[in-house]
C-alpha cells in the first residue's frame, strides 16, 4: 500500500510514428491557455507555419520532409501491395504502415516498378514538440524571483505575475523552449495544463489529438508503454524507431515529456545530448572563490611587504 499522499509524476509521451500533422494540439493549447496567435506566417520552407516553440507557441508540430522510404525501409515497405515500388514479398519484409503519406516525386520514369531508377520516395516526419519539464531544470536554477516553480506533479510552471523578464531562463534552457513575449517581456511556456490536471483532466493538447500521438499519464507507466511500442515497431521492421528523453540517467536526469522518433534527434531539431546548463555552477563558484582568495592573499602580502 502506498502511504505517500503526493500524486505521481505526470508527463507526456509523444509517439511521432502516428502523428498526422493536423496541428489540433497547437490549436487546443492556444484556446485553453489563451495563447496569442503567432502570425501564422508562410515560411516557404515547409508546410509548417508556426516554425518553432516560442512564448506564443507552446506546442509546435514540426514537418520534416525527407526523400526516403517510410521507416527507413527498402522501397515498397510501408506501401500497400500492388503499389509502385514493389511489395513486401519482393523486399523480404512485412508491410509497415505508419499512416504517413508517400509520393512519387518528379523524375520517375514509367515502368520503374522496382523503385531503383528515377524513384524519389517522399515521407513526412511529423512531431509535436513541447517543453520537456526536465527533472533537473536549469530554468528553475537560474530564476531570481521564484517565478518558475515545480508543481506537485513534478512539472515546471511559470508564474507570469512574478516574472520580471530578466531572461535568464531563456538562455539556460538546453532545448530552447522557454521564450519571452515581445509585448510584455515576460517568459512563457507550456504548463502541462496545470489547471486541468489538478482537476483530473487531460491537458488540452492530449485531449484534442485524434490519433493518440500525444499521450498523458503517470510517467513511469508512459515509459513502459513507450518501450513496448518501440519493440513492436522493431518487430514490424522499423529499425529506426527510438526513444528520446525517457532515460532518467541522461543529461537532464530524464524528461517529463519524451518522444518516440523515427530518425536522429537532430532531424527533428532536438539536441542529441542535452545537458542541464547549470550542472557546473557549484564547481565554477568554488573555483571563483578559490581564485578570489588567492588574489586577496596576494594583495595582503603585497601590502604587508610595502609596510615593512
Amino acid at each position: 500500500m502506498n502511504d505517500d499522499p503526493r500524486p505521481s509524476r505526470k508527463g507526456f509521451f509523444t509517439d511521432t510514428s502516428v502523428c498526422i500533422g493536423c496541428k489540433a494540439c497547437e490549436v487546443a493549447c492556444k484556446e485553453w491557455n489563451s495563447v496569442p496567435e503567432d502570425g501564422l506566417d508562410f515560411l516557404a520552407s515547409s508546410f509548417d507555419n508556426s516554425g518553432r516553440l516560442s512564448a506564443d507557441t507552446w506546442r509546435h508540430v514540426a514537418f520534416v520532409e525527407q526523400r526516403l522510404p517510410l521507416g527507413h525501409q527498402e522501397p515498397g515497405v510501408g506501401r500497400p501491395e500492388g503499389a509502385a515500388g514493389g511489395t513486401a514479398a519482393a523486399t523480404g519484409a512485412g508491410t509497415v504502415d505508419l499512416g504517413m503519406p508517400s509520393f512519387d516525386l518528379p523524375g520517375q520514369r514509367a515502368g520503374d516498378d522496382d523503385g531503383t531508377q528515377g524513384r524519389g520516395d517522399f515521407r513526412w516526419l511529423m512531431s509535436s514538440d513541447v517543453c520537456k519539464h526536465c527533472t533537473s531544470a536549469a530554468c528553475l536554477d537560474v530564476c531570481p524571483t521564484g517565478a518558475l516553480f515545480r508543481t506537485e506533479f513534478d512539472t515546471v510552471v511559470v508564474q507570469e505575475d512574478i516574472c520580471n523578464g530578466c531572461g535568464y531562463c531563456v538562455s539556460a534552457c538546453p532545448y530552447g523552449v522557454i521564450d519571452r513575449r515581445e509585448v510584455d517581456g515576460r517568459a512563457w511556456k507550456c504548463t502541462l495544463c496545470y489547471d486541468r490536471i489538478g482537476e483530473g483532466l487531460e491537458p488540452a493538447c492530449a485531449k484534442a489529438c485524434p490519433t493518440d500521438s500525444i499521450q498523458f499519464g503517470d510517467l513511469d507507466e508512459l515509459r513502459e508503454r513507450a518501450q513496448r511500442r518501440v519493440e513492436d515497431l522493431h518487430e514490424a521492421g522499423v529499425s529506426s524507431a527510438r526513444l528520446y528523453g525517457e532515460d532518467p540517467d541522461d543529461g537532464v536526469d530524464g524528461a517529463g515529456a519524451f518522444f518516440l522518433l523515427l530518425d536522429e534527434p537532430e532531424v527533428y531539431g532536438l539536441p542529441p545530448d542535452p545537458v542541464v546548463t547549470t550542472r557546473d555552477l557549484p564547481s565554477m563558484w568554488r573555483h571563483a572563490g578559490a581564485a578570489a582568495m588567492v588574489l586577496l592573499a596576494g594583495g595582503l602580502a603585497a601590502f604587508a611587504g610595502r609596510r615593512s
